[in-house]
């Protein structure tokens, strides 16, 4: 038994309401950037859909992951070293551009600077891309916009697996959001298909990163990863993925997405496992047993055996401590509510999902019934909107049994923490329907309800004795020039001498707001202007001798005749 510390995440989809406000945050922290205008290293996509990219689940033409051969071991499904070589200048299983979606912005400066005229002015979608007008027809969360509907319905990969028909009337209709964010898999199949070796999983928490001076740019990443979390900057040249951010985690804070979650639905905590039975778990003949098979490589870490080997391979006192505290292994193994998405790609991903129980609790209330009732809610989970089966394709390779063990566990919360707040009592026979007792309950509900931000949140700093093996060698983040954005190499060098972009921008912004000129002739942006400087068409005209003062105080006088 080889004991390593995986920094691991789960999300409670009972409480994603879909307001994106994680991906845009992590956009404003990661990629905003030129050469990753598309990309998302944090996205929510709606269920039923196609995702982003599209259709990405649909690995017999992505061929992500891994498959099992007939001698029990594992392969990649995009090939081997030879199948990689032969095609290292063309790899033809890459998304374009059209299925992830062509980003724009808007020509916002027609807007606040076109003079008066009969016509509204209009702000033009304009590529960031090409800079040209584009008509916008996909985005990275479309889905949304569509609500399930056949639009799209038709080409979800997961309904394509369903043996049984999902209606698609009205008032069956049904929707969830599905936040995603790179997986930081245990054995995760982006590494093994890296040629270069640019790739690597941190030896000290688990995470995935990008070693941006050794990626030659071959891509085979992308096609190798089944979630299509890696992407291409088409500026760089260079692989770039989400990172966890990890400089972050570091020093004890959370991530960017889980900081700013406005349902605070994310739970971020170490959890040790056998490195050794990997391989092992992963290699499962039945995918059905993936799922338990990944859950037996968790490794109890009050068990004192387990500690003291985890001792002995070199994890820290107090990250054995945040192990014991984390939230990650009661949700996972304690509770057995958390499920892992997709484990069929056979990478051991260790961000997990909570199913949701919400849609099932308000159809049961629409129909005159009570939302709550424990008899209630059990009998219509096999009814409910979203089809178990649906979920079961999602997180447990088409085997219901889990995910139906989660929602009644989550019914059975609901129920009985009614009947305490509301009656003050506590129905013991709920909690041993679900085979649970009253008190693992009520830990239950302060934890997905009530969790204060030290419970959500268990991560240990790293140690000073770490920090070589921690060195940012994988950021390529912040500005032109920086980590991972060219440096001086043959390929992804960017003209011109790099500046930072704090510095670049502070004199952009100076210029502008202190020129004499606005940006459009005869009109003037009265949001950048600080005062410094006279432009045309800011103050009437003023009388021959007449001395005018601005708010720098400087005085000037205008003889016109």
């Amino acid at each position: 038994m080889k004991v390593m510390a995986q920094m691991s995440m789960i999300m409670n989809l009972d409480k994603c309401i879909g307001c994106h406000t994680c991906s845009v945050t992590c956009k404003q922290a990661w990629t905003n950037r030129t050469g990753v205008e598309y990309v998302w290293f944090n996205n929510v996509e709606t269920r039923p859909g196609v995702g982003y990219p599209r259709t990405y689940e649909d690995q017999e033409k992505w061929g992500g992951g891994w498959v099992r051969t007939k001698r029990g071991r594992l392969k990649l499904r995009s090939g081997g070293r030879f199948a990689k070589l032969a095609n290292i200048f063309s790899n033809p299983k890459l998304p374009e551009i059209q299925d992830y979606y062509e980003p724009w912005t808007y020509d916002y400066d027609m807007l606040l600077n076109a003079p008066r005229g009969a016509q509204v002015p209009v702000a033009r979608p304009k590529s960031l891309l090409t800079g040209k007008d584009m008509k916008i027809s996909w985005s990275a969360n479309w889905d949304d916009d569509l609500g399930g509907s056949l639009e799209t319905m038709q080409d979800d990969p997961i309904l394509q697996k369903m043996s049984e028909k999902v209606e698609a009337e009205f008032s069956k209709a049904f929707m969830f959001y599905l936040p995603r964010i790179c997986e930081h898999c245990l054995n995760p199949s982006c590494v093994a298909s890296c040629p270069s070796g640019a790739m690597y999983k941190r030896a000290e928490d688990g995470i995935v990163l990008v070693d941006q001076d050794q990626c030659r740019g071959w891509r085979m990443c992308v096609s190798g990863c089944p979630y299509k979390k890696v992407y291409f900057n088409h500026k760089t040249g260079k692989a770039e993925k989400c990172t966890m951010c990890y400089p972050r985690l570091e020093v004890g804070l959370p991530t960017v997405c889980s900081e700013t979650c406005v349902g605070r639905l994310r739970y971020l905590g170490l959890v040790l496992y056998d490195a050794d039975r990997v391989a092992e778990a992963a290699s499962m003949e039945d995918e059905k047993a993936l799922l338990a098979a990944q859950r037996s490589i968790l490794l109890d870490p009050h068990d004192p055996a387990v500690v003291e080997q985890a001792r002995r391979d070199g994890i820290p006192e107090d990250w054995i401590e945040a192990a014991q505290r984390s939230p990650i292994w009661r949700l996972i193994q304690e509770y057995e509510v958390a499920l892992p998405l997709h484990p069929e790609y056979r990478t051991m991903p260790m961000v997990w999902y909570i199913p949701p129980l919400s849609p099932l609790v308000d159809v049961v209330s629409e129909s005159g019934n009570d939302g709550e009732d424990a008899r209630t809610l059990f009998a219509a989970i096999d009814k409910m909107r979203i089809p178990i089966g649906y979920l079961a394709e999602l997180f447990s390779a088409g085997d219901a049994r889990p995910v139906d063990h989660a929602l009644r566990r989550l019914a059975a919360m609901r129920s009985y923490m009614r009947g305490v707040n509301l009656d003050g009592e506590r129905d013991e026979r709920i909690a041993r329907a679900v085979g649970m007792t009253g008190d693992e309950v009520e830990a239950m509900y302060r934890l997905l309800a009530i969790a204060k931000y030290e419970d959500r949140y268990v991560i240990p700093t790293a140690h000073a004795e770490q920090a070589h093996q921690l060195e940012e060698m994988a950021c390529s983040l912040d500005y032109d020039g920086g980590p991972g954005m060219g440096g001086a190499g043959r390929f992804g060098l960017s003209s011109g001498p790099s500046v930072p972009v704090a510095v670049e921008n502070f004199h952009v912004l100076a210029d502008r707001q202190t020129a004499d000129r606005p940006s459009t002739p005869g009109r003037v942006n009265l949001l950048d202007w600080d005062g410094d400087g006279i432009p045309d068409g800011i103050f009437p005209p003023s009388q021959p001798g007449a001395i005018r003062t601005t708010s720098k105080g400087r005085r000037a006088a205008e003889e016109r005749s």
